[in-house]
Formats: C-alpha cells, structure tokens, sequence
C-alpha cells in the first residue's frame, strides 16, 4: 500500500463546501457552537458519512462519531477527528480540517475496496473552541472525564442561554453515555496555527505533545465616581489598574521566550460610561508553556503582582483560576506512526510542540494519541483570512491515512 494516497480534490471541494456554512464577507466563517450553522455544518457532515457506509451515533454531550466497521468488531476503534465550530471571526480549517480528513480516510479506504482489522471512527468533538460556552474543549473532556457531563450542560452564553437546552434545540443531545466508546488509538491533523512549518519550508509538523495553558478571570474593583469634580490624587480607577495588570500580563510572557505566551483576550469595564471613572473591570488570562514548572512560576508571577498594583491603587483584585490544562505528550509509538506515514511520501517534517489546546489533549488521557500539523499560510488562524495550501492538506490527509492503517491493520 505504499502508493495508497487519498482524492486531494474531493477533500478540498468538501472543505470548501462546508465552509459556505456560516461564510463571512472577509472569506472566513463564523459557526459558533450549538447554533443553527453548527446544526447544519454537523447534518451536513452526517450525510456524508451515511453515504459512505458509516453508522453514527450521538453522545449526550452532543459529540458525532461515524463508524467504518472492521473485521473485528471487538476491537477498540482507531479514531481520528476533531471540531466543527469556530472563532466569531474563525477561518476555513481550523477543527473542520482534521474532521473531512478523517471522512476522506474512510472514502478513500470504500474506493480501493479495502477493509481494516480494526473499526475506523471520525469524531465530531463539540465546542472545542470556547467561544461560545467556555472552557475550550467541552465534548472532548467529557468523554475524557475531566469535566462531570451536569457541569458542562448548565454553562451558558453570554446571553444567558443554557448550554444543555441549545444543545436539544438543535436535535444533538444524543442517548450514549458519553465516554464508553473504546479507542485504541486517536489521531488528529491540523492546520499548525503558527508560523514555523511555513518559514522552515517543511509540510509535516510531527506533533510529540501540546503546551500547558492556564486560563484565568480577573476583576478589579474600585470606586465610580464623576469624571469631572473626581481629582486625580483621590480616585480608585479600576481601569487604571486593570491596565496595569494587562501590561504585567504581557511581561511575563514576553520575558520567557521562546515558548511562553500570554495573552488578554476578553474586557468588560463598568459602568462604561464616558464621564465616569470605571469601578469594577472584568478580564480573563490566557496562560501557556510546554514546561509546568514555567507555567507555574506564570501563575504565581500574576497573582502576587496583580495583588501588588491593586494595593497601591487602593483596589480590590480577585482572580479566579477558570482552567488548567498540564503540558501533555503524546503516545511514542503514535508519533512513530505519523513519522513513517511522512517518510513513506518523503514529505519534509520537523517534530513540532502544539501551542494550541486540541481534542487529542484530553483523548490523550484515555487512548494513545498524536496529531499532524500542516502549515497554514503566514501562521494565521483564528481569523478570516486563515488559509492553507491545497498540496499541504492533501499531504496531511495522506499521512494520517498511513498513520490510522498501520494500527488499524488491513485485513486479508
């Protein structure tokens, strides 16, 4: 089989079409979780599969799994996936990339006429994003355990809205438990969301683990008072503070290169009014590292300096830790698997760390696991003009088909 590769153009016009799914003026798509657009990217992603001879069944955390069966049904299933929704402002290949891979194993593996030892699984994680219901990585992390299933079906939206209720109203709070699906292996590819694959010329990131992260809400409280009358020396300005504490954000990233990175992503000042001093500020932390001992000298670094700015302002600081997820390796002999696949089509590959936190983290803690990474054009994602390469996602898909049928096996 070593010439086996997958249609390059089926895979492309399949991404292609699905994302005219929630598609944005500027060329990207916005297809936030559990809307009427993820129900329809997910029918859509449905019917491919049952047209391809796959069963699916539904979780009650909302996560899609298509089934190629094997010659041996008691085998726990290689699995591949990833996520269907996207940033409010998202591109064409972030999540949906490694989703239409794994659908074009299984089409690929239906026109040879090829049949596996071990059943083939896509999955289809829900909210990996967070930005609609945080945290990131919901579907993903109920089945792996480590959020409770009730937890997660309370979260809401920014509007209030239950994530358990629009989880019904688009028909995908399905019956299985989640979590009892065996998994022999996952993989799942990628676009790199960076830029070091494209400015090392290298197709194949061989993915070996995924930073830490550390996420955080703060809120800074002082005093409202009138812009006017208010002089400088007697206010409690919680924006000045809060301002001061985003700029310490930045420090701590910036001087723990290269790897470190840190980031305020989300402000809310109140009463946000023109002529008032703001008296309660409201942001969140995005913390990352491959090495725990860094992320917690990070976290240790933000709470005693947040404490320290707020006493010589004369504020209230509180910071809640909203999520942590440890640096995480991936499974050698998976690693392995991928390394070959990129050898056996004499891709150029380095072996690359994820900045970014993936499905495969938490699959990671319940199944050998690994990713490949594909570049994407100036290492920008989580935006409208993220773009790939069509010869970079085909080399991608063709890797992980190698990588899925060595621990799948071709039956006889």
């Amino acid at each position: 089989m070593r010439n086996l590769t997958i249609d390059g153009a089926r895979l492309w016009d399949s991404l292609m079409e699905m994302a005219k799914i929630g598609a944005t003026p500027k060329g990207g798509v916005c297809r936030l979780a559990l809307t009427d657009l993820d129900r329809a990217g997910r029918q859509l992603f449905i019917d491919w599969c049952v047209a391809a001879g796959c069963t699916i069944a539904v979780d009650k955390v909302g996560n899609v799994f298509a089934r190629r069966p094997g010659r041996d049904p008691a085998r726990p299933a290689v699995m591949t996936g990833s996520h269907l929704d996207t940033q409010p402002t998202g591109g064409r290949f972030d999540g949906i990339f490694g989703v239409l891979a794994g659908l074009e194993v299984v089409r690929t593996l239906n026109d040879r006429g090829i049949a596996t030892e071990a059943p083939i699984e896509v999955a289809v994680w829900t909210n990996e994003e967070g930005a609609r219901f945080s945290p990131a990585m919901m579907g993903s992390g109920v089945h792996a355990g480590i959020f409770p299933l009730a937890e997660i079906l309370e979260k809401r939206d920014m509007d209030g809205r239950r994530f358990g209720d629009e989880l019904a109203r688009i028909g995908f709070a399905g019956p299985e438990e989640p979590g009892r699906r065996a998994v022999g292996a996952y993989f799942e590819a990628h676009i790199e969301q960076g830029p070091i694959l494209e400015a090392e010329e290298r197709t194949i990131g061989v993915v070996t683990g995924s930073q830490g992260q550390r996420w955080y809400e703060v809120t800074v409280k002082g005093q409202e008072a009138h812009a006017g009358p208010t002089p400088m020396s007697r206010r409690r300005d919680a924006l000045v503070g809060a301002a001061r504490m985003i700029d310490l954000v930045n420090r701590i990233g910036r001087e723990r290169p290269p790897y470190a990175c840190a980031t305020v992503g989300v402000i809310q000042s109140k009463p946000n009014s023109r002529n008032t001093i703001p008296g309660e500020v409201f942001f969140t932390v995005d913390f990352r590292h491959p090495d725990d001992d860094v992320l917690s000298t990070m976290d240790a670094l933000l709470k005693t300096g947040c404490a320290a700015i707020a006493a010589e302002g004369g504020l209230e600081v509180s910071i809640v830790d909203f999520w942590y997820a440890p640096p995480t390796p991936f499974e050698p002999r998976l690693v392995e698997a991928v390394r070959a696949g990129t050898a056996r089509h004499g891709y150029s590959h380095r072996d690359i760390v994820s900045g970014a936190g993936h499905d495969a983290v938490y699959m990671a803690k319940v199944a050998p696991a690994a990713m490949i990474f594909v570049p994407c054009i100036g290492g920008i994602s989580h935006n409208e003009v993220e773009d790939a390469k069509p010869s970079d996602i085909e080399a991608g898909a063709n890797v992980l088909l190698h990588a899925m049928l060595q621990e799948a096996g071709i039956a006889p």
